[in-house]
């Protein structure tokens, strides 16, 4: 089954995501280093130039610097199955994602595997890693 484990803990952890993206899209790094544990871990295996980044500080500060290269970005996700056992949950999520570039429009998506941990009562990512589908432009 896609979506298994209490519905309040699913509808969280579709919140954590919604508000992932809205960082994203508004470019705010304190809102979006929120959405992580402090000992999380982040791979980009198709970007081998940033790889893996472990610990939320790292992680944020790698972020920052990235998204210099990605004015005017839209970024959208959404669920494709949410798996809760108690204070853990496993996340397949996907991604679509429209910025400028080079005075081009470009457009990627992709997948994330995640790996999320309820701290204090509150879901964080603890694990993610994303992997392109298609990239246009």
């Amino acid at each position: 089954m896609a979506f298994t484990g209490p519905v309040e803990d699913r509808l969280a952890i579709r919140e954590l995501l919604e508000a992932y993206a809205d960082a994203v899209t508004r470019c705010d790094p304190e809102a979006w280093g929120a959405t992580w544990a402090e000992d999380s871990l982040w791979s980009l295996p198709d970007y081998p130039e940033i790889g893996t980044t472990s610990g939320r500080s790292a992680i944020v500060a790698m972020w920052v610097g990235a998204m210099q290269h990605y004015p005017g970005i839209m970024f959208q996700a959404w669920p494709g199955s949410i798996e809760v056992d108690g204070d853990r949950a496993a996340m397949v999520s996907y991604s679509s994602e429209v910025y400028d570039q080079g005075g081009a429009t470009k457009r990627d998506r992709g997948r994330y595997d995640d790996q999320c941990v309820k701290i204090d009562g509150r879901w964080l990512f603890s694990h993610r890693v994303f992997t392109n589908i298609h990239r246009q432009g």
